[in-house]
């Protein structure tokens, strides 16, 4: 009786373990939908949740930070993104992700190092060789960045953020044409991708096509309101139509959802200095000099020389 008492209660834990285990697979899965879906919060939440009942699953630790870089949370990524490589040593898609957290927090050489060992792991990822782009780019290896892109694209055709991130690099190799095809094809395989819309804008702005990328920044920031770059070049475009007020209050918004922008600071600076609120503008420049604008402390050197 009691061997058949103690045999009851092994099945019964084993298929605790079970039902656990099942459990975290449910909320892992939940998780990766709605990451598909574009539900970055929700699938945050059931990733959690799987982790939580099984700490051992490395992929909902992959995926988790994925979920995070897209989120901005970059440091937080980059340790699950370690945990996960911790729990299996050949993810390659873990490494991947790590290289995209490294890539937010601006260590561009230490993205590139995780793309490549993504890639000798897996050399069929597309999503790593547009990461890999995205920090050549970032470094001003813009070739580099559009062979990365052309690889991407090669693996998967229709990945419409690889031919907005081959834009944004034809953009700043001054080939506008290339930039506004490449921005074409992106909106036309996926007409919500916000930052096509924003890449597409400067191409105009650069034109002197004023009207063209007011209506293409709009259409960044009604897809996505937090969008601090698309709110710092509509600024660009009012200040060259002479609405400083208007670019003064858009330069604030950018700092207010990407407070390292440094640009933003930078150019808010040089309106409020036109604006004689030296104050401000020497404030400012302050900022932009700490986010590395070294020119900036020029700046501050020849307003105090103005104001003496």
């Amino acid at each position: 009786m009691k061997k058949t008492f103690m045999l009851i209660l092994f099945f019964l834990f084993a298929f605790y373990l079970l039902a656990e285990q099942q459990t975290a697979e449910h909320y892992f899965t939940m998780g990766s939908a709605k990451y598909k879906a574009g539900k970055y919060a929700e699938a945050l939440i059931d990733f959690n949740k799987a982790i939580k009942i099984d700490p051992g699953y490395a992929l909902a630790y992959n995926n988790r930070g994925l979920i995070k870089c897209y989120l901005g949370k970059y440091k937080d990524a980059l340790k699950d993104c370690e945990k996960a490589i911790e729990l299996d040593p050949k993810m390659a898609e873990a490494y991947s992700n790590r290289g995209f957290a490294k890539n937010g927090i601006g260590d561009f050489a230490g993205s590139i190092k995780d793309s490549n060992k993504a890639l000798k792991l897996n050399p069929k990822m597309a999503e790593t060789y547009n990461n890999r782009g995205l920090a050549k780019n970032n470094m001003g290896d813009y070739r580099g960045a559009i062979n990365d892109y052309d690889k991407t694209l090669s693996l998967n055709p229709v990945y419409a953020t690889a031919y907005s991130n081959r834009g944004l690099a034809k953009i700043n190799l001054g080939d506008y044409k290339g930039a506004i095809k490449d921005c074409n094809d992106a909106i036309e395989i996926n007409p919500d991708l916000a930052e096509a819309y924003n890449n597409r804008g400067f191409v105009k702005y650069n034109l002197k096509d004023y009207k063209g990328a007011i209506k293409d920044f709009n259409k960044t920031l009604s897809l996505n309101p937090e969008y601090a770059y698309s709110y710092n070049n509509r600024a660009l475009v009012e200040y060259d139509l002479g609405d400083n007020a208007s670019a003064l209050k858009d330069f604030d918004k950018a700092i207010e959802f990407s407070p390292r922008l440094a640009v933003a600071y930078s150019s808010r600076a040089y309106l409020k200095e036109l604006e004689e609120d030296y104050k401000g503008a020497i404030k400012d420049y302050e900022k932009a000099g700490e986010l590395g604008i070294r020119e900036a402390y020029e700046k501050i050197k020849e307003i105090k020389k103005k104001i003496k």
